[in-house]
Parts: structure tokens; sequence; C-alpha cells
């Protein structure tokens, strides 16, 4: 017995030593990830003017639902799972339950999720029911969506993923996760299935991480727009885990939709005083944005079908400007006709440049859109990246009068909070969360960077090609004393109430001319001087160069733009 009972003791030891030590591994790789710092921005928030609107109100009433959106930070998260590898920088992601400082009677939805190569940042909704209908229930079940027993990764310990089970007319918009495949609690605390009413479809937005064919994703409303009712949850997917179909997982709705939690005007000057972008150029960009106005007294064009040598000159604001209508081909901007006055145009004029405001909702009105509009005269030729060729210049190819490019500021109306930043690069662009950018020392003023010639918008200097692997189409951005503090000349062109758009807005037409050239014989030209063995190669590589590059036809204006009533990058 006493035998026994000492290899009893000892195992029991030997048990409890591996159960410390696992968790001792386990906060040992979480030490020195990006994720365990809690990311703080660098200047003061705005300060949130009284108002009478439901702005920075900290809670937003979708109709009979009341969501308040909490940070995932040290005092309100608990991080219940992390794996180490994979996904973005092969770091891993880690996942969050919100444990504290929940407001009262407030509910859970699901858990949130993050990549590891990040500070830890971002928020997600609580809700509470304030109708005489309930419209938050606690699920009838949990189905388990897969477990990583099986991945072969390193991690914490094994996660079980659970997807709430709704009564009918109720649905699910978020998972939970446990550290045993013990299912969780049929408890109060898991109120996490809405009713129907109140949600509508999802997709996956952002990938978080994925390995042997394991995705997570963040979750999204499928329909986005100044219209659209779709409210961004926070919480996530994860998709592979299970060989079953699964039933799907909603967003929230805002039926009430009547922006009321939307900045007043002066709230809204404040908020882009605090987040305005600073704007660097490259140090050889010939060709700097303007002011509308200026572009228009320093002698531009108005040209119309059938009447082409009588061009009319622009008046300031563009109030002669044909109003609405559509891309039809009757109209077109151009240079003035005088050489010297035709090249001091082309190269815009950096010190009379404003930036140009639209303010939109996004998301059911949850968030505000401040879209930062820049004009510039002229767009330069490309430049490509061929092998050997590290900067072959394209003649006139890229080439185009009229170039519009801008940066979007997403803001929460929950708490005045800059979240992403979306940077158009030619025809696409990419949402960068605040954690990611660079900002003016010691301000919360966004660092953007314009490619050369091009003008596409970027988060960081550097080289991007477009085309095939390390070759393609540069874009090259780089800091300079060509810089544009958009913060320090602005003019708000639409979305505000009271707001007058100017008659350029409504010019619907070319803001250039269409030139028409031979870009096959081109790029025969440029292809006459490689070794007959790489031709075939760069001609594969420039069929993959975007069109808008390619050709030379002058772009619309603003309000033609897709993401005017729609989400930025999606139509």
């Amino acid at each position: 017995i006493e035998m026994y009972n000492d290899t009893y003791f000892k195992l029991l030891v030997f048990v409890l030593f591996l159960f410390v030590n696992q968790f001792s591994w386990a906060e040992s790789q979480t030490d020195g990830l990006p994720v365990e710092t809690v990311f703080t921005f660098p200047g003061p928030l705005p300060t949130i003017l009284p108002d009478e609107g439901g702005f920075g109100k900290g809670i937003i009433d979708l109709g009979g639902l009341e969501v308040a959106q909490v940070p995932i930070n040290i005092s309100t998260a608990q991080r219940v799972w992390s794996t180490y590898e994979g996904g973005r920088d092969n770091m891993g992601f880690s996942i969050f339950e919100l444990t504290n400082n929940i407001p009262r009677n407030f509910f859970k939805l699901g858990f949130y999720a993050q990549p590891n190569n990040q500070k830890r940042f971002g928020s997600i909704l609580v809700a509470r029911s304030v109708s005489s209908i309930s419209n938050l229930r606690p699920p009838e079940d949990f189905i388990e969506v897969g477990n990583t027993t099986s991945l072969n990764i390193k991690q914490d310990w094994p996660a079980y993923v659970w997807q709430p089970v709704c009564l009918d007319g109720y649905q699910a918009v978020g998972m939970f996760v446990t550290a045993d495949p013990q299912k969780p609690l049929l408890t109060q605390e898991y109120t996490s299935c809405v009713r129907s009413e109140f949600t509508e479809q999802s997709e996956a937005d952002a990938l978080l991480w994925g390995i042997e064919g394991v995705s997570v994703f963040n979750l999204r409303p499928i329909i986005r727009g100044t219209q659209a009712t779709g409210v961004y949850t926070g919480t996530f997917s994860f998709q592979g885990l299970s060989s079953t179909p699964l039933p799907p997982l909603f967003s929230l709705k805002n039926t009430k939709l009547n922006m009321s939690c939307m900045p007043s005007e002066a709230q809204t000057r404040v908020l882009f005083q605090t987040y305005s972008p600073l704007v660097y150029f490259h140090p050889e960009e010939d060709f700097l944005p303007s002011s509308v106005d200026w572009f228009f007294t320093n002698g531009a064009l108005l040209y119309q079908k059938g009447n082409e040598s009588n061009p009319v000159p622009i008046q300031p604001n563009g109030t002669n400007l044909p109003q609405g209508g559509s891309n039809d081909d009757l109209y077109w901007l151009d240079y003035p006709v005088d050489k010297t006055l035709k090249e001091k145009v082309k190269r815009g004029d950096l010190s009379s440049t404003k930036v140009y405001l639209h303010i939109k909702p996004m998301f059911g009105g949850t968030y505000t859109d401040i879209v930062v509009w820049i004009f510039c005269p002229f767009n330069g030729n490309a430049n490509l990246k061929f092998l050997f060729i590290k900067k072959l210049p394209l003649g006139d190819i890229g080439e185009h009068i009229g170039d519009w490019e801008h940066v979007t500021l997403r803001i929460s109306n929950f708490n005045g909070m800059l979240w992403r930043v979306y940077f158009a690069e030619h025809s696409k662009g990419t949402l960068v969360e605040a954690c990611d950018l660079e900002y003016v020392d010691g301000e919360n003023k966004p660092v953007v960077y314009s490619s050369l010639h091009g003008h596409a918008m970027f988060s960081k200097p550097g080289l991007v090609l477009q085309g095939d692997g390390n070759n393609g189409i540069r874009n090259d951005m780089e800091r300079s004393d060509k810089v544009l503090d958009c913060g320090l000349g602005y003019e708000v062109i639409a979305g505000l109430s009271g707001v007058v758009e100017p008659p350029w807005v409504n010019y619907l037409r070319k803001w250039g001319p269409q030139v028409s050239y031979d870009i096959e014989k081109s790029l025969q030209g440029f292809a006459k001087i490689l070794p007959w063995f790489l031709r075939k190669s760069f001609y594969k590589l420039t069929s993959k160069i975007p069109v808008e590059i390619l050709g030379e036809e002058g772009p619309t204006g603003p309000k033609d733009k897709s993401n005017w009533t729609g989400d930025e990058g999606h139509s």
C-alpha cells in the first residue's frame, strides 16, 4: 500500500508538473508577440462636442435592440486560446472572451479573434433588448463546429469551437470557444441568439488565420453602402473544421437607420482635424495635386463632341459645367491651348491644393466614412520592372489628364475612434487597421505615401509591383519635402446636412480627353530591345497590367465612382 501510494503521489506530481508547464510554455510563447501589447493612439483622442444627436454616446439603438462597442484590451477581455504559427507573418492568432466592463444588462454575442502580429486592437458588440418583445434569448443548444486536436500546430491546448443553436425566429451572430470538449453552459450569460428582424446575411471579411485547410475570417454584412442596414459585429467564423454544412452566421441589422448617431458638422470637423492624413509625394514626382478651382482658373477647357473647335473656359467652381447625365462621351475637360500655360497646369500647384471631403454612413450608420478626395491635373507615365531591368519607362503608357485619388477614414460612431483607413490603389485598394498605420509624431494623423506618377495611395514607403511576382508596373513610394497636410486646406463637398455640393461634383463626364494610340505597337517597340527568349515573358507580363494603367482615357469625378454610395473596394 505504501509503495502504491508513493507511486500514485509521484504520478500526481508528474501530471501537475505537465499541467503547470503547459501553461508556462503557453505564456512564454506569447511573450514578445505584438498581440500582448494593447495598441494606443499616439495623440489624444477627439473631444466629442456636446450635441443633441447620438454620436459618441457609446450605445446605439438599432430599433429596439441596443448595442455597445467594447474594446478588446487587458481590462475587458481574457485570452482563451492561441496558436503560434500560420497566418500573417506565421505568428498565428488568438481568441478572446469579454470578461469585464460589459455594460449593465448587455450580453455577449460571440468571441473575438485577431492575428498575433498585430497589437491588441479592435472591439466587439454586446447587446440588450429594450422592447416589450424579447429580441435576445439564450441558445437552445450548441453544436461543435470542430476542434484543433488533429491540427499539427503549436498551440496552448486543443480548442473546441461552438456555434449556438437558436430557436426558430432567432439567429446566431458569433461563435464560442472552450478549452475542453464540454459544451458551453446554456445560461443567461450566453444570451447570444438575436431575433431575425435584427439580423441579415454575412460573409467573410479579412482572413485572420489559415493553415491545413482551416480558415478564420472576420464577418461583415454582405450588402454594404450608404443605405445598407447591416452592422459590423466584430465576431468571426471558423471554416474547414466541420465536414458537414453548418447553419450560417449572421450580421446585426439596424432597423431604425435614421442616422441619429452620425456626427454633426462641428463634430465632423473635430474628427477630421484629429485624423487628417499627411500625404508624402515621391521626391521625383513632377505632377503634383492642385485645387479644382486652381485647375479651372488657370485655363482648363470644356470640350463638347461635334464642337471640338470651340472649347469653353471653365468658370471657377465649375458653374458652367454640364450637370447630371452620365459618362456619355459628349463632354470632356482638357488643358489650355497655350503650351506654357499647359505645362504649368500639368504640373499642378501643391500650395493651392485643397482636399475634398465626402461624409457618409457605413454599416447601418454605426460608422462614419470621411472620404478624402485629392485631385491631380495629370497622371504620369508608368514604369516597368522586368527581370534585370529595374526601371523601364513606358513612354506615354499610363498618362492621362485629370487624376482623382482618395483615402478614407473609417470612424466608430460609438466613440469617435479611428478604426480603419482605406488606401485607393488604382482600381483596387487596401483597408488597413488603425493599429497598423504610421502616424505623424505625437498625433493621430495617418501617414500616406503617393506612388510616383500614378498617385496610388499606400500606407508604407517602398516598392509595390503590379503584375506577376517580382515583375510588373512599379509603384514607388518615398518621403520628400513634397508633402500635403490634408488638415490645412479642405472643403466638405457632400454628406453633411446643409452642405451644397459644388457644381463640379455633379459633372459626371470625363475630366480628361480620351487619347487613342496603339498600345500593342508601343509594347512591341519595348520588346524589341529585349533578347528574343525574353519577349514571350514580357508579353505575358504586360497582359496582366491593369487596364487603367495601359489606357489613356480621362477619368470621371468622385461622384461617378462606386464608393460614392457603396463600400470601399465593393461595388
